[in-house]
């Protein structure tokens, strides 16, 4: 049969990438306590395209994805986009992938037991020299404002923040090591099941513990830090928290990265 997209073109346009994007499919990832977690990924796949070709084999993508989809650490995902880029003759290959991560959680008095979501990502680029793989969580939080607290004779407002941390990984470290040092820093934590006992906790933790967004921020950062100090996994780290405030039209944010407080990547 013909194959047009193995065909030369002259217009001498290189693309820097083509590819899949949205491809929906059920993974397995690592998790601390049972090994093994099964979750669902919308993935991006792209190689880059020299000028004098006319187009890629997109189902090259999926095929090669499809190998590893059982098993998608960082070596296994950074595998994957070199098998990517051999079999499509590529110089680079990027990916994406964004799945939920679930951690059963207890409530802090009462102890009952449910299912916390959190959002995370891996992206990775790959050439014949050189890799590079990042992971990306994101966590919800509560934070209770400090000002308000200081000038109100009776309560404070508080709200929902997400924060987003993005690392640049060199060995392996658990995520969820990661959100509970995230949820450390915040206000409080929170949970998809509350008694009233499990709500007064809550509440008063957050009261005792106020929080601006430059606080989450810096406190994630000091965690980080100490945590890199230990086992060395990251070579480079950011820090963002959004605020979706619940008596401004607006959001609070705070975003700084590690070589803002002094540590460089060593990549």
């Amino acid at each position: 049969m013909i194959d047009i997209q193995n065909t030369p073109d002259t217009r001498e346009i290189p693309l820097k990438k083509v590819g899949v994007k949205n491809l929906r499919y059920p993974v397995q990832v690592l998790d601390k306590k049972h090994g093994k977690q099964q979750t669902a990924a919308t993935v991006n796949l792209f190689v880059n395209l020299p000028h004098d070709y006319k187009g890629t084999h997109m189902s090259r993508f999926i095929e090669n994805f499809h190998r590893h989809y059982t098993d998608l650490g960082m070596k296994q995902f950074l595998q994957m986009l070199e098998d990517i880029r051999t079999s499509l003759e590529a110089e680079r290959a990027f990916g994406t992938m964004e799945f939920p991560f679930f951690m059963s959680k207890k409530a802090p008095v009462s102890g009952s037991e449910s299912i916390m979501e959190y959002t995370c990502s891996y992206e990775g680029e790959v050439t014949a020299e050189n890799q590079s793989f990042f992971v990306t969580v994101s966590v919800p939080v509560t934070t209770l404002c400090p000002c308000s607290k200081a000038i109100s004779e009776n309560g404070a407002h508080n709200q929902r923040g997400k924060v987003t941390v993005k690392l640049q990984n060199t060995s392996l470290f658990w995520i969820e090591d990661v959100i509970e040092l995230i949820e450390e820093s915040a206000s409080c934590s929170l949970y998809s099941i509350l008694k009233r006992p499990d709500e007064k906790y809550v509440t008063e933790h957050a009261w005792e513990n106020p929080r601006f967004v430059e606080d989450v921020v810096r406190e994630v950062c000091l965690k980080l830090k100490s945590f890199d100090k230990a086992e060395k996994p990251f070579s480079w780290f950011s820090v963002e928290c959004e605020n979706y405030e619940s008596i401004h039209n607006h959001n609070a944010y705070a975003y700084t990265s590690s070589e803002e407080i002094g540590i460089r990547s060593e990549g």
